[in-house]
């Protein structure tokens, strides 16, 4: 961890703090390029924008799978007041970003929330193998 890591966390936090002062979950992240400038910033806007996805990880991956070319998306550094979740980590991945830096893990997060149930929503499979795969056989080749 190097003092601008430390700084753009900082930052990250920051605009965690501004997210809960919208009326939002306490989330916020911005991306760095590899010359230490900021390229966009984003913050937890689920509730005010009535969107589930609305995740600032996911917002920035979004903007550098559409903006950067894949040698510039590699070159970045995403700092995060808190670990991405599964989704926004897949996003991440996708988009070819280079790095990720966060604050909280997700079970230090975990600890600050409280206890959650167990899943609302069944999920079953996987199931016809044989039928599933066709459209998707050598597509990743």
């Amino acid at each position: 961890m190097t003092p601008d890591d430390e700084k753009f966390l900082r930052r990250a936090i920051e605009l965690a703090a501004q997210a809960r002062a919208g009326g939002n979950p306490p989330f916020g992240s911005l991306l760095v390029g590899p010359d230490g400038d900021v390229l966009a910033e984003e913050r937890n806007t689920t509730l005010t924008e009535s969107d589930i996805s609305a995740h600032p990880e996911l917002k920035l991956a979004r903007w550098a799978a559409r903006e950067l070319d894949p040698a510039a998306a590699a070159a970045t550094t995403m700092y995060t007041s808190c670990q991405p979740c599964g989704m926004c980590a897949g996003a991440i991945e996708r988009s070819g970003l280079g790095r990720v830096v966060f604050a909280l893990s997700g079970e230090q997060l975990a600890t600050l929330k409280p206890p959650a149930g167990p899943p609302s929503v069944r999920q079953e499979g996987p199931a016809l193998f044989d039928e599933a795969r066709l459209p998707v056989e050598g597509y990743y080749a």
